[in-house]
């Protein structure tokens, strides 16, 4: 009896590694991205050479340091910097790598442990992991003396930046519900106030460095070596200078970081890819707040057309997103901007008119961001005194934001610089400036209209209307020439020596401000029933 040979079995197929499979998707997707327009290509092909560019620019400064005393004063606490930055970057710019979103992969049968691994590896391909290995590089060939700096440079600049990139991912997964809502998006709009406030304190930082030298850097570089991965880089020049201690301490401190943060990534891509969206459970008790929250506001307001139009104006600056980064940006460099020239040493309080500048320039186009939905308002407008009421509700809602923010401005910096005499005569001026922009920015609103994108977070004029925007910030000049009179009062009081009746600049900018708008709405309104329809046209350009 001879036994029947089986059939041989179907051999399974080996694991497909997700790593591999991983980075080529990376580079397919920026294949393919380029292949969208020549437009597309043009732009990342332009910032590839700038980044580049400016990181050989960077790469180059940093060797320059090499033999520096104080080297590791600096690429310690730029190690950290980097860090923050990576960390921060998908918060405000959650468009910018449609990768750092875990939830397309939701349906698909994957481990977290091997995807946050191959995750992890297809991060490193772009732009941004390139420049940062430029930064690392330079740090380290600043600090490395010898061949055991050298050896421990390696781990050290692999450690560093598999920190930053997994903190980036981490953060991005950890906050993904909200980076693809309303809420998010409204903070990385807001990313306007970081980088006008940051770009000051850069610029003042740089200043400081260049007076007293990176020696001034000691005390923060004392601090930021135990805060990984600064702790990688200084392990660096602990090597060199023989501390062989304490530098395996800080390259273990940055790996157990980088343990830390794969374990947070893992546990919060679990939780996204197997919980339920609440972003999108809606709450009874919700819509009952938000109408109690309006009451509560139409209180302070006065009744009728003006103070329904004010309510307006305040719900949206609260709510659309372009509106709120446009005043968060206004108040945020308006501040900084006083701030940094007191910190050089500038006590003077006339640097608030820069505050005043950033508010004037949001009364110049009060109805272009209502957009097309400005056939709404134009329904309501069957006479001057229905556009009058409009526009007070408006120039009302910007008063309410702009004169506390002018006054608390001013008073604060008072306080930090101990001029207390220029107080009346700077918030005189400014209430007078502010009401004078008020009626001319009326005006403006009027005669020279144009459409804001929605749909840009940077972009504030729609195509073909540049030439308008232009003529609406030229006439802010007629504003100027409308406070001149209070102007020259201010300078002939300072030129005939006559500091003692500067206080009468208060109470005449208090009444000048109110009456120079009160005729410029006036005037305003007897335009804008003539050119509604022109106007609809105008704000509801795409």
């Amino acid at each position: 009896m001879t036994t029947a040979t089986a059939s041989p079995a179907t051999t399974a197929a080996p694991p497909l590694s997700l790593t591999p499979l991983f980075a080529r998707l990376k580079l397919t997707l920026l294949r393919n991205g380029l292949r969208q327009s020549n437009k597309r290509k043009a732009v990342f092909i332009t910032s590839i050479v700038l980044v580049g560019l400016f990181g050989a620019l960077q790469l180059l400064g940093l060797v320059a340091l090499r033999g520096t005393e104080h080297a590791a004063a600096f690429t310690v606490p730029l190690a950290v910097l980097v860090a923050l930055g990576w960390a921060v970057m998908p918060l405000f710019f959650p468009g910018g790598d449609e990768t750092l979103d875990p939830t397309r992969l939701v349906m698909l049968p994957l481990r977290p442990a091997p995807l946050i691994t191959a995750l992890l590896v297809s991060s490193l391909i772009g732009i941004g992991p390139a420049f940062t290995l430029l930064i690392l590089i330079g740090s380290v060939i600043a600090t490395a003396h010898g061949a055991a700096a050298f050896a421990v440079a390696v781990p050290a600049v692999l450690l560093t930046l598999l920190v930053c990139v997994a903190l980036t991912r981490a953060v991005a997964t950890a906050n993904v519900r909200l980076l693809s809502s309303r809420k998010g998006k409204d903070l990385a709009l807001l990313s306007g106030v970081i980088v006008g406030v940051g770009a000051q304190l850069v610029n003042l930082a740089v200043q400081k460095l260049s007076e007293a030298g990176l020696a001034r850097l000691e005390p923060v570089a004392d601090v930021t070596r135990w805060i990984p991965p600064g702790s990688a880089l200084d392990a660096v020049r602990a090597a060199g200078e023989g501390e062989y201690g304490l530098a395996a301490a800080e390259l273990a401190l940055t790996a157990a970081l980088l343990a830390v943060l794969l374990l947070w990534w893992q546990r919060t891509l679990t939780k996204v890819m197997t919980s339920p969206d609440s972003s999108t459970l809606v709450s009874a008790a919700k819509p009952e707040k938000e109408r109690g929250a309006g009451a509560g506001v139409a209180r302070l307001l006065p009744a009728g057309r003006v103070g329904t139009a004010a309510q307006r104006q305040l719900r949206y600056a609260w709510r659309d997103p372009k509106i709120k980064t446009t005043w968060g940006s206004t108040l945020g460099i308006g501040v900084a901007i006083p701030l940094v020239n007191i910190v050089q040493g500038s006590h003077n309080l006339y640097f608030i008119s820069v505050a005043v500048l950033m508010l004037t320039g949001l009364m110049y186009n009060q109805l272009g961001l209502d957009g097309p939905a400005f056939w709404m308002v134009l329904q309501m407008i069957g006479s001057p005194r229905d556009a009058l009421a409009e526009l007070r509700g408006r120039a009302l809602a910007l008063t309410l934001i702009s004169v506390p923010y002018l006054l608390a401005l001013v008073l604060v910096m008072a306080v930090i610089t101990g001029r207390w005499d220029q107080c009346p005569e700077v918030l005189g001026l400014s209430l007078a400036a502010l009401g004078a922009f008020l009626g001319t920015g009326a005006i403006a609103s009027v005669r020279f209209p144009y459409s804001v994108p929605q749909d840009h977070a940077f972009k504030n004029v729609a195509p073909g209307q540049s030439g308008i925007a232009w003529l609406g910030t030229l006439w802010s000049l007629v504003g100027l020439a409308v406070c001149a009179p209070l102007i020259g009062l201010t300078i002939g009081l300072h030129l005939a020596d006559g500091h003692g009746l500067l206080w009468t600049v208060l109470p005449l900018g208090v009444v000048y401000g109110p009456l120079a708008a009160w005729a410029g709405l006036r005037f305003a309104a007897t335009r804008m029933t003539r050119r509604l329809p022109e106007i609809l046209e105008a704000v509801s350009k795409a």
